[in-house]
């Protein structure tokens, strides 16, 4: 086996893939190591049957037990094939009383393509504003935040919106984004980044009412999802007998959370990594290996010389990279340049060397400020025929209406269309006050059976909708990601130990949109049967917008990586995954990721680094 390569790169998902796609076809060895397996859609190669199943019990394997010394020992667990059992590899989450708990939260999927294999797609930018926050809140006076921490703790990126632009192009093209540019409050320095959308579900009108009474300037929601044939990774959409695209097929609700047999949904597999793997001119310049735990990492000089990793069958390998990038998902970077460091006290001393007040590495972690409303339309609605979302707005993230509402940062609104548009996904995740507790309705409410469960869905299927919104949090030292000090996971590695809480200013934020989100529906005509966010409800402790850990910056004291996502006390290692960003944006992440790698990989080429 290979050995040495002029980039490795750890994960697959939205950080890694499009550097590994920019530099294998620059001429350089790239070498990709993946902790999951592959799974391909059912044209890889054309007439097999897909990896993925249109089941609706795929990411739900069967009942266990946590055994786990934690708060929730004893607890029932689900586990699915692309996401380690809880008692193998747990996350440790501290909740406000002082208690650890072990959660799958903040794990995506482990599988080529990370995350992007099951995410809803939505793929919006972020404004210019989210990019500078310390600035534009300078002279403003905000509410909710009486020791002034919102202003001391804001930064702004190193990077302008308008350095960003150009790879935001770059990924809507080469991912294949279906979505609207017009009524979008971003500017567009292209104007054919984005396919046709498909005509909306019916459902939507309600949301779409909503927020035209509240002369909210609404757009169709940019989703990852071809909807024509996408030339640069080959996807064709399908024909009926007489050769007429069919697009329309992408329309279902499994295409939302669930992973795609046919290769519609642009993940960074289809729409990157196969593409390389095929392309003759790459050759053998790209390699993907999966099923590859990497464990560490050491240094010689500031440069990291090794990259140990267990390979299938367990067996302990190495290999080593002019560059290293590290794109795991924000928790499992951090920990694996920690765990790097209990293995070399030299890697330790660097990772750590420079910050004013104590490493850097590990804190300010984010997720994002997010909730909604929901309620029952009248009438019934095919559900199951939509993407992830049809209608957004950017109107919360205009200035008039962050001073308004004395707000540092805005948000992005969109309705979820397809949500709980699967029978048995309503029932299981009806009340389910996390990922780890779904069922929960079938355990706390036992009249949901037989005529029950019959008349719950028939006041309730197909009826549902909800609008969301994301918006940033405010950065703390506090929140922060460590390795726990006594749980391990199977491989004897400790497992990560996230501690977290939301600022006076995210409660305040997301009361606001929250009530957005409410009166959207409500003048849209929807039945409200509810409205809140994660800081005031048990809805989710981390869930899967995980960021930030590493942020980048332009001082070493206040930053773990340059403005290229360089780690500072290296010459060599790279941090590309939702993990550099300082604060977490105003919509979902993973374009912004996307676009940042696409960027970094200009910048390993044109630069001469590698």
């Amino acid at each position: 086996m290979r050995t040495e390569f002029d980039i490795v790169i750890i994960g697959s998902g939205a950080g890694g893939s499009p550097i590994a796609y920019e530099l294998a076809r620059a001429g350089k060895s790239v070498l990709i190591l993946e902790k999951g397996p592959l799974f391909r859609p059912q044209d890889d190669p054309p007439g097999a049957p897909s990896d993925y199943k249109r089941d609706e019990l795929f990411a739900t394997g069967p009942e266990k037990r946590l055994t786990i010394d934690v708060g929730n020992r004893g607890s029932s667990i689900f586990s699915s094939h692309i996401e380690p059992d809880l008692n193998d590899e747990p996350h440790i989450y501290r909740e406000p009383g002082g208690n650890d708990y072990a959660t799958i939260e903040g794990y995506t999927a482990q599988a080529v393509g990370g995350g992007t294999q099951l995410y809803g797609a939505v793929s919006l930018r972020f404004t210019e504003a989210d990019l500078q926050l310390k600035s534009f809140n300078e002279s403003r006076t905000l509410k909710a935040d009486p020791n002034g921490e919102v202003k001391r703790e804001a930064r702004d990126w190193p990077i302008n919106y308008s350095d960003l632009e150009p790879f935001y192009c770059k990924a809507e093209k080469l991912v294949g984004i279906n979505g609207q540019q017009a009524g979008q409050e971003k500017p567009f320095s292209q104007f054919d980044t984005y396919q046709k959308p498909l005509a909306p579900n019916p459902v939507s009108q309600f949301a779409a009412a909503g927020m035209e009474v509240k002369g909210m300037k609404s757009y169709r929601t940019p989703l990852a999802v071809i909807t024509e044939d996408h030339a640069s990774s080959g996807r064709r959409i399908p024909r009926d007998a007489d050769g007429t695209a069919t697009p329309e097929v992408a329309k279902t609700g499994f295409v939302n959370r669930y992973g795609c047999p046919l290769g519609l949904k642009s993940n960074t597999y289809v729409a990157l990594l196969r593409p390389l793997m095929n392309d003759t001119d790459v050759g053998d310049n790209f390699e993907l290996r999966a099923n590859c735990v990497v464990t560490h990492f050491t240094q010689q000089n500031g440069k990291v010389d090794r990259v140990h990793y267990l390979d299938p069958s367990g067996t302990p390998r190495e290999v080593s990279g002019k560059i290293v990038v590290v794109a795991c998902s924000a928790i499992e970077s951090v920990r694996l340049l920690l765990l790097s460091g209990e293995h070399d006290a030299s890697f330790a001393e660097r990772l750590h060397q420079g910050s004013i007040g104590g490493s850097i590495v590990g804190k300010y972690f984010l997720t994002h400020a997010f909730g909604g409303a929901e309620g029952n339309v009248p009438g019934v609605f095919d559900k199951s025929l939509s993407l992830d979302s049809d209608y957004a707005t950017d109107f919360c993230a205009l200035p008039e209406f962050l001073d308004e509402h004395g707000l540092w940062a805005g948000a992005a609104i969109y309705n979820n269309t397809s949500d709980q548009a699967l029978p048995i996904s309503m029932g299981r995740t009806h009340r389910s006050q996390d990922l780890d507790t779904i069922w929960n309705s079938f355990v706390n409410e036992s009249d949901i059976r037989g005529d029950g469960f019959l008349n719950w869905l028939h006041g309730n299927f197909q009826r549902g909708l909800s609008v969301s919104f994301m918006a940033n949090q405010v950065p703390m030292r506090s929140n922060r990601i460590e390795l726990h000090p006594r749980v391990t996971d199977k491989w004897g590695r400790r497992v990560a130990y996230i501690l977290k809480g939301w600022h006076e200013h995210d409660q305040h934020l997301m009361n606001v949109m929250a009530e957005q989100c409410r009166d959207i529906l409500e003048k849209g005509g929807v039945a409200v049967e509810g409205h809140g966010h994660v800081g005031n409800d048990a809805r989710a402790r981390i869930a899967n917008h995980i960021l930030g850990g590493m942020r980048f910056g332009t001082d070493p004291s206040d930053s773990a990586l340059n403005p290229n996502c360089r780690a500072w006390q290296f010459d060599n290692l790279y941090v590309t995954d939702g993990s550099f960003m300082p604060t977490s944006g105003g919509a979902n992440p993973t374009l912004t990721i996307q676009a940042n790698s696409f960027r970094v990989a200009s910048h390993l080429i044109n630069d001469g680094v590698v």
